[in-house]
Order: structure tokens, then C-alpha cells, then sequence
């Protein structure tokens, strides 16, 4: 049970390759603020199928707990390991799940992006898009706490140790790091890999692969010689020292998920495509301010020959204008302090000091 000096507070949130792991990895950068704060932390919620995960997780010392589908039988769950608080990160949770465990006295906090899981009633909403408007609908308590934009915005420890990190002009040819989330559950890697490649640029393309049979589609562009003089392209594993791996390249493709707010925040040139229908908000969002460039959505990358065309002379021009590409970086970054997930943690303290007074 926890002390008034140590509270206890649940992640409810899956991951596996089919759901991903946008979720997971947004919660344990808030598990990284709590821990550091005195918390203790306990994910509720299934880790399956991708060991890199999994590690994180371990890593952290986080207990893990299987989640029950019943909002009642959650809140009985809380109530025997003595949670204060907890955070509901998941489209697919039952639509009474913060009202149930409200009801018992748990301190209830909503992570959502737009609409999508903006139908739990909840003590604080956090959508940590750019520009993110209100939370509204009939489930919002009027008194309910909004943490909104790139100020509350979860940056994991491992991001943050590599925010003012530059990579050295050294002559060599463009280093490109292409990354579809944790699972890219919907295989955007061999569609948009070839996109780069396209260029006919000497460009060191580093392709993460999510999975063995991503790897081998990705590694049969080599052996089809597709590749420009001077270029090349190394395929490796997931790995989660990314934000590592993102600091030291000059231009990262990726999905127009969680990842972005972590280039916003290294200062890492990126190209963005919207590989599932949750990321239109923030992609839309970050091409309204021009901090990065945008290649448009997966669907039509695969099925438009006009969109794979425009997508190429885009990722041309922003290998072709590094000083642009900084200065889009520089913009992005300069949006970002690194601060988000501190204010975070502390109104989920006040929260959770409010409702004990309260009791």
C-alpha cells in the first residue's frame, strides 16, 4: 500500500506488433517523471511479442499486472494494490472505465490525441499535440484539468540525455534514419524506403525493421541494385536507444505518431508520413507551422503514382538544403523544452492531494 509520501499510481496501456507501442512508450516517459518523484509505478495492461519493450519496461523496475476487460473488476484491482491515481492511455478501453474507477475514488488521468480516446470521463485530459484545442463532449467533468500542446508533451529519459546533441559536418553523404514506430504494424518501411532511395542522392540510408520479414523485403533493394552511386542502405533491428541513433543522422522518415514530438525535442530534421488516421491532427499541426516536411499518408504512397513522385522530390529538397532542414529542426525544437512531462506529473500530484483532502 502506498504512504501519503510515496503514491502508487497504474498505466493502463497495452502494446504488442498488431496495437504498437505509441502508448506504451508516452506512458513509461511519464513513469520516468513519477519514479524520479518518489512514485511507485505498476503498468496494467499486456506486453507482447516485442522483446525491446519488454526490456524497457523491466528496466525500469515496473511491475506488470494483467488488465481486466471490466471497469469494476479494474477498480477493485486498484483498490487492492493502492492506487491513487491512475493513467488511461488506449483507444480501445472500455468507454466506462474513468467513470467506474472515478466513482471509487481514483483520481482518473485521460491521455488522448483529438478525439481519439476523448471518451473516458476523467480528472485531467493531456493531449500533447501541437496546438491541441480542448477536451470536450458530455464525458468532460466541468471542473476536469487540460493539459494541452507540446508544453505537457512525455519525453522518456533517454530522449531528453540527447536533446542538444549535433551531428558532426563531417563531408560524408546524408545520413538517413527510416523508422515506422516500434511494430510498423502497417508495413510502411518497404513503401517508403524505395522513396529515398528514389533520390539518386549518395545518401547512408539506416532502415529499422520491425520484423524479420520487414527485413528481408528491405534488404532485397540492395540485391536488386536500386541503389544510386554512393548510396547504401543498412537494415537493423528495433532498438531502444533510437533517440540516440535520430540525434546523429541529418534527416529522419518516419510516422507522424509519438516519434515526432521526440525529433521536435533532439532537433532532428525529419520527413513525416501519416501511416494511420489518429496522426492527422498532429501531422496536420506540424505542417501548419513548417517544422517539418511532410510526404502525405501511407495509402496513397502505395496506390498514387503522382503522391510517390511528389514524395521523392520532396525528400530530394530536403536532402539538398541541409541549412533549410536545420532551420526547420531549430523551429521545431525551439517549440519543445523538455519540461512537459514535470508539469504533468505535478498536477497529477495536485490531483491526487486535492481528492485526499477531499475525502
Amino acid at each position: 500500500m502506498p504512504t501519503p509520501s510515496s503514491p502508487h499510481v497504474a498505466l493502463r496501456c497495452d502494446a504488442s506488433p498488431r496495437i504498437g507501442v505509441g502508448h506504451l512508450v508516452r506512458c513509461l516517459a511519464l513513469a520516468d517523471g513519477l519514479l524520479a518523484r518518489g512514485w511507485s509505478v505498476t503498468l496494467v495492461g499486456s506486453v507482447t511479442g516485442i522483446p525491446w519493450v519488454e526490456d524497457e519496461v523491466g528496466g525500469r523496475g515496473i511491475q506488470t499486472l494483467d488488465a481486466p476487460d471490466d471497469p469494476g473488476t479494474l477498480a477493485a484491482l486498484l483498490d487492492e494494490i493502492g492506487c491513487a491515481a491512475i493513467v488511461l492511455d488506449g483507444y480501445h478501453l472500455d468507454r466506462g472505465t474513468g467513470a467506474a474507477l472515478r466513482s471509487r475514488g481514483t483520481v482518473v488521468l485521460a491521455v488522448v490525441d483529438g478525439t481519439w480516446g476523448a471518451d473516458q470521463e476523467a480528472d485531467l485530459y493531456l493531449d500533447q499535440n501541437l496546438d491541441a484545442g480542448p477536451v470536450d463532449g458530455p464525458q468532460v467533468p466541468p471542473e476536469a484539468g487540460q493539459l494541452l500542446g507540446l508544453p505537457h508533451v512525455l519525453f522518456r529519459d533517454s530522449v531528453l540525455d540527447q536533446r542538444r546533441h549535433r551531428p558532426e559536418a563531417t563531408g560524408r553523404p546524408p545520413r538517413v534514419l527510416t523508422v515506422f514506430g516500434g511494430t510498423d504494424a502497417q508495413g510502411a518501411a518497404p513503401v517508403v524506403v524505395p522513396l529515398v532511395l528514389a533520390t539518386g542522392m549518395p545518401v547512408h540510408v539506416v532502415a529499422i525493421a520491425a520484423t524479420d520479414d520487414l527485413a528481408i523485403a528491405l534488404r532485397q533493394l540492395a540485391d536488386a541494385g536500386s541503389l544510386a552511386a554512393g548510396a547504401h542502405l543498412e537494415v537493423r533491428s528495433p532498438t531502444p536507444d533510437l533517440a540516440a541513433l535520430a540525434a546523429g543522422c541529418d534527416l529522419v522518415v518516419t510516422a507522424a505518431g509519438t516519434s515526432v514530438w521526440e525529433l521536435l525535442c533532439l532537433g532532428a530534421p525529419a520527413a513525416l508520413v501519416r501511416v494511420a488516421e489518429n496522426q492527422r491532427v498532429g501531422y496536420d499541426a506540424v505542417m501548419g507551422r513548417d517544422v517539418a516536411v511532410g510526404l502525405g499518408s501511407l495509402d496513397d504512397l502505395r496506390d498514387d503514382e503522382a503522391a510517390r513522385e511528389h514524395a521523392v522530390a520532396t525528400l530530394r529538397e530536403a536532402l539538398s538544403d541541409p541549412v533549410g532542414a536545420r532551420r526547420r529542426a531549430d523551429a521545431g525544437q525551439a517549440l519543445v523544452d523538455g519540461r512537459g512531462r514535470d508539469r504533468v506529473v505535478e498536477a497529477l500530484e495536485r490531483a491526487v492531494a486535492a481528492r485526499g483532502a477531499a475525502a
